[in-house]
């Protein structure tokens, strides 16, 4: 496996005393409006006047950030806090064109950065332009790895605090927090509580992995649940009580869940009255909002971190068109596609991507789905070249929206 190691570009001094500016000024303006004393000190007031200029500087900030990490790469304004970068990389002499969305908060407050499933159910999909229409998003990437056959993501999903799947070995996956990010492997901690007992849950609107695990199915997986397993069984539960029991397919109420197992696990809890769908992820991520999976890492902790084969990933090696996110210690998002496949792009190994996103600053970044899947959405238009025009029908993808 080719690796080129880019070295990762200095930053000024004046930019980083500025970083320290910037903190400052958000503690002063975190402070209520008719000022609070501390100590001898009398925090006065700021003036609107004021919170303009600062507001203004921390523009200056992310502008002068943006110019010196991307030096020689062409440079557009998406948004207030969203810039997009294109540039081309060598790598052995050849070509891989490349596309960086780069995301402050802290210049635009009206960002939201959100993963979207393509419909109603899981089990869809489509263009990314089709889905980043629904709110408008200004930007938008593909996200994780899906189920070819039906769309249904492969990996942890969370949308506005519900999960809508669960993880998959385990892998990496970034929590959206309203005051930035956090990057790790994921597990499933999640059980059926009922007033007789509890039953372990092992996944969440996932394909059937074992036999002997027992999976939830909730309306967001579709209208009808997956057959059983060989000596399993399903029990519906509406508004916390049970329905039926079956060893069919059932159909999933829109104010329930069915669950699926082995036979068993089934009869430890059929005979209660009250149930309940515990979901809660390990780490914990109190206060996250949302969730999308990919895998391998590539930063881990500030440092080069490509774990593909723990993470059962290691067919996806090699030269590829590739999509990654991470974010750097100011809490901006990067977000990168880089083309292959072809000529006049050749594509990344996870290597070179890994050593990519360290240049660009990211304290923690992951790989998300590649090859046909890579693409990038900005302001209404497909900004990279995927072999397909417009981008492969997608089961979700991460968008930007201005509210």
């Amino acid at each position: 496996m080719d690796t080129l190691v880019l070295q990762r570009p200095r930053i000024e001094k004046n930019a980083t005393s500025a970083a320290g500016i910037v903190i400052a000024i958000c503690l002063m303006l975190s402070l209520p409006a008719n000022g609070i004393s501390v100590g001898n000190y009398t925090g006065i007031s700021p003036t609107l006047n004021y919170i303009k200029e600062e507001q203004a500087n921390r523009e200056l900030l992310f502008d002068s950030n943006i110019k010196t990490k991307y030096a020689g790469a062409k440079v557009a304004d998406v948004d207030k806090g969203v810039k997009h970068i294109k540039m081309v990389r060598y790598y052995n002499g050849r070509p891989v064109r490349i596309n960086v969305v780069e995301i402050c908060q802290g210049v635009n407050g009206n960002l939201n950065i959100e993963p979207q499933i393509a419909s109603n159910t899981l089990a869809s999909r489509r263009k990314i332009s089709s889905i980043a229409a629904k709110d408008n998003a200004i930007v938008a990437i593909n996200g994780g790895y899906f189920k070819p056959q039906s769309g249904v993501p492969l990996g942890t999903l969370m949308i506005n605090k519900k999960v809508y799947t669960g993880p998959i070995y385990d892998r990496v996956a970034m929590g959206i927090f309203d005051g930035g990010y956090d990057m790790a492997r994921v597990q499933l901690n999640a059980s059926i509580d009922t007033n007789i007992g509890g039953l372990k849950i092992d996944n969440i609107n996932q394909p059937r992995m074992l036999s002997t695990h027992t999976i939830v199915y909730t309306p967001e997986w579709g209208t009808v649940s997956p057959p059983s397993p060989k000596y399993g069984k399903q029990i519906v539960i509406a508004d916390g009580k049970f329905v039926k029991a079956s060893i069919e397919a059932n159909i999933i109420p829109k104010n329930g869940f069915v669950v699926v197992g082995s036979a068993k696990n089934i009869d430890t809890i059929i005979k209660a009255k009250k149930f309940k769908l515990n979901v809660k992820t390990n780490p914990g991520w109190e206060g996250v909002n949302h969730i999308i999976s990919g895998g391998p890492y590539l930063i881990k902790n500030n440092e080069i971190y490509v774990d593909m084969t723990a993470q059962k990933l290691a067919s996806i090696g090699g030269r590829n068109p590739r999509t990654a996110i991470g974010y750097t210690k100011e809490n901006h998002l990067v977000m990168v596609t880089a083309d292959g496949r072809e000529g006049s792009s050749i594509g990344l190994t996870l290597f070179e991507l890994a050593n990519l996103m360290k240049e660009f600053g990211c304290v923690n970044a992951m790989n998300l789905d590649g090859g046909g899947s890579t693409v990038m959405y900005v302001k209404g238009q497909v900004v990279n070249r995927p072999a397909v025009q417009g981008g492969i029908p997608l089961s979700h993808v991460l968008t930007v929206t201005n509210s």
